[in-house]
């Protein structure tokens, strides 16, 4: 009994680490592809805008 607690509180402790950290991972990978987009609408529009004059 006290065995299987102490292996669910270590697994609770493990899931609670990588969870922050796949999480701080997740939001980083958002904003970078934000930026990544709006760079590529940029780009298109300065694009077009060339090919229009």
């Amino acid at each position: 009994m006290k065995k299987s607690l102490i292996f669910l509180m270590l697994l609770c402790a493990i899931l609670m680490v990588s969870g922050c950290e796949t999480w701080r991972g997740v939001k980083q990978d958002t904003s970078d592809g934000a930026q990544w987009s709006k760079e590529k609408v940029n780009d298109g529009a300065k694009y077009i805008e060339k090919k229009t004059e």
